[in-house]
Order: structure tokens, then C-alpha cells, then sequence
């Protein structure tokens, strides 16, 4: 059976209009759809209360990457305080030594220091004091005396509580000491010789002088106003000492003993503030 060309035509115009459509749509490039923004909707927020001026500014101008940074940066600010450059100086005793002697010590070191506190964190101290002795150490058949010889010390401590009060720190700290000395020692004793006889003498005025570093843990706290109390345990050893031809000295002010490694110290504070603002960016609160 035939077709007709009518019966063609009809039958094929559609199917090209089709094809031709589905040609038009694949070739047509694509195109992002933004929904449209409701005209009540397209305000500018208000930054809430206390954003810095200058995230506000950059908000504004359209950088909103950098204005998200620098308000993580201003939120900081308002936790952690950042404090000046001098925050203020304790000036303390060292009172460990003296109060053992009170329980039997034969020896003790007691000094006077100043501590310098910068940012919270970084404290440049000295210590000035004085030592003395007068032993006969347990096993030795001698007695050790030590006239009142001075001392000092000088090093930096660490507070690892920067981000908070002064009042409470917790520092490690370094010290290099030095100090010259002279001692008697008396009531030497030894039996021997020839004889196998009781031989006795002594040593007087030997000088000394010694240099020592040391390394320590400490902790101090506030008790009340601008009087505070901290402890610290010290790790020291000595780099080098003067020696006598007969003698060599036990004891060394500041240091205690030659042969110990460990020393405590036990300080009273008195806190002198240097600058009273901190700057700590914190905005200052709004009267009801």
C-alpha cells in the first residue's frame, strides 16, 4: 500500500521539529539560576554591640574574609588579656634556710630579690644575700666555719599563666650565681704517723670564690592586697671553684653544700604595680 507525499510530510514535520528542539536545548549553554531576593529581605544586619570599627569597615567594603579573621582576633582580645610591656616589680625574701636553721641547720643562705614582670611572661630577676655556716658534717673530722660572705644571682623566669592574673604564676626559671668567700676549718683530727699518735691542727682565713648555674620549677600565689608567697625547687651545679693546697670548701654561699644538686627556695613578695591598664581591649560595660 502506498503512501501518499501528504501523509509523509505529516508524519516526519513533527518528528523533525523534535529533533531539532532537543538540538537547541543540548547546545544551549548553561545558565545559573539566583533566586530573587525579596526587597524586605536585602537589608544590612547591625554588628552586635562592641565589634571593633575596623570589622565593621571591612564588612562594608565587602571583604568579609578578612573581617571574619580580624573579629576571631578581636573575640581573642576579649579573653585573653594582653598586658604592657612592664606589668610590675615584686621585690621578696628568701626565708627557707634561715627557718631550717631554727629546726638544727648548721648552714643557710638568705637573700633579698627584685623581679621585673614584662607581658606576664618573661621576669629578668636578681638576688643579693648573704651566707654563712658553722658544721661538722656528719663522717668528717673537721669543723667548717663560714663567716657572712655575699652572693648573687641573676636570671629570668617563665610564667606559663600569661593569659591570666599576676596574682597566681606558675615559672621556670635559670639562674647563674657567683660568690666569694674565705672559712676556717678547725679541730682537724687524724691518728697516724710514725708514732701511730693523735695528730690535731687547723686552717684559717683559706679564700674561695665559686660560679654556678641553676634550673628550677616554682609557683607563686597571692595571699592578700600586694603580699604574695612562692616556692621553687632548684636543680644546681657548680661550674667552677677556687681551690687551696690544703683545703678545698664545703660550704658555698647561695649554693649550700659542694656536694648537693637540689635547693628550695621559699620567698615572701611585696607587688608593686608599674602601669595599672592592661591593654586588654575589653569594652567597657554600658550603664543601664
Amino acid at each position: 500500500m502506498r503512501m501518499s507525499l501528504n501523509t509523509i510530510v505529516r508524519t516526519l514535520l513533527p518528528m523533525l521539529f523534535i529533533a531539532w528542539a532537543m538540538v537547541a536545548v543540548a547546545q544551549e549553554p548553561d545558565k545559573r539560576h539566583v533566586t530573587p531576593v525579596k526587597p524586605e529581605t536585602n537589608r544590612v544586619q547591625p554588628p552586635p554591640k562592641g565589634t571593633d570599627e575596623k570589622v565593621i569597615q571591612q564588612y562594608l567594603t565587602g571583604d568579609s574574609a578578612a573581617a571574619v579573621a580580624e573579629a576571631r582576633r578581636d573575640s581573642l582580645r576579649r579573653i585573653y588579656k594582653h598586658y604592657p610591656l612592664v606589668t610590675d616589680l615584686s621585690i621578696g625574701v628568701n626565708l627557707v634556710e634561715p627557718i631550717f636553721m631554727v629546726f638544727g641547720q648548721s648552714y643557710a643562705s638568705a637573700d633579698v630579690n627584685a623581679t621585673l614582670n614584662m607581658w606576664n611572661r618573661l621576669q629578668p630577676t636578681l638576688e643579693l644575700g648573704l651566707g654563712w655556716a658553722k658544721s661538722t658534717p656528719d663522717g668528717m673530722n673537721f669543723t667548717y666555719h663560714a663567716k657572712p660572705s655575699p652572693y648573687f644571682k641573676l636570671g629570668a623566669n617563665y610564667n606559663f599563666l600569661f593569659k591570666n592574673s599576676p596574682d597566681y604564676q606558675a615559672v621556670i626559671g635559670i639562674r647563674l650565681g657567683y660568690s666569694t668567700f674565705s672559712y676556717d676549718i678547725t679541730d682537724v683530727f687524724y691518728h697516724g704517723g710514725y708514732w701511730q699518735e693523735d695528730i690535731s691542727y687547723q686552717l684559717k682565713g683559706e679564700h674561695s670564690h665559686a660560679l654556678w648555674g641553676e634550673a628550677g620549677v616554682g609557683i607563686k600565689v597571692k595571699l592578700f592586697d600586694r603580699l604574695s608567697m612562692g616556692w621553687m625547687i632548684r636543680y644546681h651545679g657548680i661550674f667552677n671553684y677556687g681551690k687551696n693546697e690544703h683545703s678545698k670548701p664545703w660550704f658555698i654561699p647561695g649554693y649550700g653544700p659542694r656536694s648537693s644538686s637540689l635547693g628550695l627556695s621559699l620567698g615572701l613578695y611585696y607587688t608593686l604595680p608599674l602601669n595599672r591598664k592592661s591593654k586588654s581591649n575589653l569594652p567597657t560595660p554600658e550603664k543601664q
